[in-house]
């Protein structure tokens, strides 16, 4: 799969339509970065009117998980990813248009090149922070990815 906003977003329709009928979507991939907005609407909300944790959660995690993707293409190996563990801090209600953003690129190219380099696997705490139009953090979610060669 080539790795850009348009291919990404329709990999979420086919391969993870709930984050895609959120209207969780990819703005921008680079070998160091990933941008996902996600708009607060009627069907994402929680019953405060903000948008629903796991909304944000989805959005989040994208901008990780793209980024091993994107990686994992770029080693020519065949590797495997699996989330760990994931934890989340939310420190504003999440209201209008959410980016999230992901800058760890680096960090997964150094996990891939060791798990490649060792023949182990290894995992890696990546971070997402989610701020809405004003710039203000609503939210940040950190989730630890498990990556090792296959067979």
């Amino acid at each position: 799969m080539e790795f850009s906003p348009s291919k990404l977003n329709a990999f979420l329709f086919l391969k993870l339509p709930s984050a895609f009928w959120c209207g969780v979507r990819v703005i921008e991939i680079k070998p160091e970065k990933c941008v996902a907005t996600v708009t607060h609407k009627w069907f994402n909300q929680n019953p405060f009117k903000s948008m629903y944790f796991a909304v944000q959660a989805m959005a989040a995690e994208l901008t990780t998980g793209a980024l091993v993707m994107y990686q994992i293409k770029k080693s020519g190996k065949s590797i495997s990813m699996l989330v760990a563990n994931n934890k989340g801090n939310f420190s504003k209600k999440a209201t209008g248009k959410i980016i999230f953003t992901c800058t760890d690129g680096h960090l997964i190219e150094e996990a891939i090149f060791k798990t490649i380099a060792t023949g182990e696997g290894q995992t890696i705490w990546l971070k997402s922070i989610g701020k809405d139009s004003k710039g203000d953090q609503v939210s940040e979610m950190d989730f630890e990815w498990s990556v090792k060669l296959k067979g």
